[in-house]
């Protein structure tokens, strides 16, 4: 059920219904809208009376959501979601992109200075890097751990880049609240129905990954359990799914983009890294991504790639990833974007030349 108040309803208003539907043993949801506050209710198992909200002061109406998802849904807030870092650049779903780059894993404090560096001077705002890696082998690299979340603490403050690092477990997530701007559920993690639940009794912004076999709707429900436990700040992000092919990791799905945007008011930004696995796609996936209609892109840079711990063979090479925001930034306003935070040197020029790096 959903609970529309009126455009003049007073806070106290909103307090009392919020109040009324918790005393009837189910959750309220208050969510600000531009013009009204939409109150969702979760923990019905049942239908939920509604001439008991109807009458209380400030009620516009009471509409019955069909949809699984409520929270996530576009019924419940009409305009779309922006979540914004104060005093900084960084948001996610306003007029600017959000572009988030760095390192698969961070490897040094050295690694993690040298590609922060480079990002930042292209127009990325925030610095990303894995402290915990849920690697497909047991013996491949498994991350720093607490040593890593330290060294892009630092980052921060050398760069003034928000972090966005993922948690694997409850006890990771725990220190990624502490250290990091926004916490990343990776793939392997979507349907990890306690770990998103924790997340959302977090105060830091959630960017949840698709898994790698999950429909929209299941992309959708995993997000809703994160709100239905009071974090209403979540990022979606496409990362391709598994298919047939074979002249890629994973088959980038930019029609997600479009179907997301339609049925809920949550940001959505797309991983063209992980989405192809070839540095060779990674740009031409990211201008795509960005003329779809995608909030920002996530995208993993190294200055050693041949030498990276993790997922070299996907990662570009810095003046690549120059390359690549000098195009977004040529593409953005086409579809009314900007790329804030973008600095202003010689990039243009060379923004379709042949990458100074090989490419594989």
């Amino acid at each position: 059920m959903l609970v529309v108040m009126q455009a003049h309803a007073t806070p106290e208003n909103i307090r009392a219904v919020c109040g009324k539907i918790e005393s009837l043993g189910y959750r309220a949801h208050a969510i600000p809208g531009a013009e009204r506050t939409a109150i969702g209710i979760t923990g019905n198992q049942g239908e939920v009376e509604a001439a008991t909200l109807e009458e209380m002061a400030g009620v516009q109406e009471v509409i019955r959501v069909t949809k699984p998802y409520k929270l996530v849904s576009r019924d419940i807030k009409e305009e779309n979601t922006v979540i914004a870092f104060g005093g900084t650049d960084a948001s996610f779903g306003g007029p600017g992109l959000a572009i988030i780059a760095g390192p698969c894993a961070i490897e040094s404090g050295e690694q993690a200075f040298t590609i922060a560096e480079r990002v930042q001077r292209a127009g990325a705002q925030f610095f990303r890097g894995g402290a915990y890696k849920p690697r497909t082998s047991p013996y491949s690299f498994q991350g720093l751990g607490e040593e890593a979340l330290k060294i892009m603490a630092e980052v921060r403050e050398r760069f003034g880049l928000k972090i966005v690092t993922e948690a694997i477990d409850n006890e990771s997530l725990e220190l990624v609240e502490e250290y990091a701007d926004v916490i990343q559920i990776g793939a392997r993690n979507m349907q990890n129905f306690s770990l998103l639940k924790r997340a959302g009794r977090s105060r830091k912004p959630v960017l949840l990954k698709r898994g790698m076999a999950a429909t929209l709707e299941e992309f959708l429900m995993a997000a809703e359990y994160v709100m239905s436990e009071g974090n209403y700040n979540v990022v979606l992000c496409e990362r391709g799914v598994r298919t047939f092919a074979d002249h890629t990791r994973n088959t980038l799905d930019l029609s997600l983009i479009p179907a997301v945007q339609r049925l809920s008011h949550l940001p959505i930004i797309v991983d063209p890294s992980h989405g192809t696995g070839k540095r060779n796609k990674v740009t031409p996936l990211s201008r795509a991504a960005i003329a779809v209609g995608a909030d920002g892109l996530i995208i993993e840079v190294h200055h050693e790639p041949d030498r990276a711990l993790s997922d070299g063979l996907q990662s570009l090479y810095p003046d690549q990833f120059e390359q690549l925001m000098a195009q977004v930034k040529q593409i953005a306003p086409v579809v009314g974007r900007t790329v804030i935070g973008m600095r202003e040197h010689a990039l243009v020029a060379h923004a379709y030349g042949s990458p100074s790096q090989a490419s594989s």
